[in-house]
């Protein structure tokens, strides 16, 4: 490995309310546009355990600090939280190999730099980043990782993108001549490129690279997490997704989610769990209503949750 040349800056971030140290470390001092992360650091105490926390498509850890509060109760639960933005940039996939790998190896560096060997490890994250957070967990068990987190958390991730370029293929055929929200062109062209192809001719490769395949009748990638607490939060607001944007249940991250937890279930693990909300969905800072949004994530439970297993 390279050396790496780190610089770190602290510094108390307004939007959290309380006395918390912030460290931000750029693992190439000559690039801030991707390879670093930001430490939400328990002020007076040694932290207890480790969140690694994924922000969504296009964010950077500012971007995450600023819309959720999970990093600052977390830190007065004593856990130290960091938030990095990958080698990939801020436009990763999540699921692909140069992601996980960053991921692998920014997890192994802030354990060796914040002496975390000994305590638990979670890994979280919103939208692309859960899709990130649950890939990780299972190669952590098929690769059989040195770290290995205690339990993971995802927030309205795409699991399956067999599922998901299908939908999106259905939902340009249609509208028609009706103009198409640009994400759903972008999405469809980025999973082939990710995939090598479309589900018709590299059906093997979105199995093998998606968190959860629905037609993969071996069950192959969730029986990495039979053994790891997983909880998926999701707000399905069937409403507003076909009133504000014309999508119905099969463009619904929640189709994946839904399933992989009842797989995952009838598998024997216990601990997997979906929790839907209603009307929690808004985005900072102008409470812009939108389902897919950090705050259907209540921090207070979340927590617990994680400290429970």
């Amino acid at each position: 490995m390279q050396q790496i040349n780190v610089l770190i800056l602290a510094l108390l971030v307004p939007v959290l309310s309380y006395a918390q140290r912030i460290e931000t470390v750029y693992l190439n001092e000559n690039d801030s546009t991707r390879n670093m992360y930001v430490a939400v650091v328990p002020e007076h105490e040694q932290a207890t355990a480790l969140l690694v926390l994924l922000g969504g498509f296009g964010n950077a850890p500012k971007d995450v600090l600023a819309q959720t509060e999970i990093p600052g109760h977390a830190a007065r639960q004593g856990i130290l939280t960091v938030i990095p933005l990958l080698g990939t940039g801020p436009s990763y996939f999540g699921s692909d190999t140069a992601s996980q790998r960053s991921l692998k190896g920014i997890i192994a560096l802030v354990v060796a730099k914040y002496h975390m060997q000994d305590k638990h490890l979670y890994v979280g994250g919103f939208s692309i980043g859960g899709t990130c957070a649950v890939r990780y967990a299972e190669l952590a068990v098929q690769e059989d990782h040195p770290i290995k987190p205690t339990a993971v958390f995802a927030i309205n991730p795409p699991l399956d993108w067999e599922r998901y370029y299908n939908a999106a293929e259905r939902v340009v055929r249609l509208s028609g001549t009706a103009p198409v929200n640009d994400e759903v062109h972008y999405m469809m062209g980025r999973i082939e490129q990710e995939m090598n192809g479309t589900p018709a001719t590299a059906l093997g490769n979105y199995r093998a690279r998606s968190p959860y395949s629905f037609s993969d009748t071996s069950q192959t990638a969730i029986r990495n997490l039979v053994g790891t607490p997983i909880m998926i939060i999701t707000e399905p607001a069937i409403e507003w997704w076909l009133e504000e944007r014309g999508y119905d249940c099969s463009y619904n991250n929640i189709t994946d989610h839904v399933a992989m937890i009842n797989e995952l279930r009838r598998l024997g693990n216990k601990n997997a769990v979906v929790v839907t909300t209603t009307g929690k969905g808004y985005r900072k800072p102008d409470g812009t209503r939108h389902p897919s949004s950090w705050s259907i994530a209540d921090p207070e439970p979340l927590i617990k949750w994680l400290r429970s297993p």
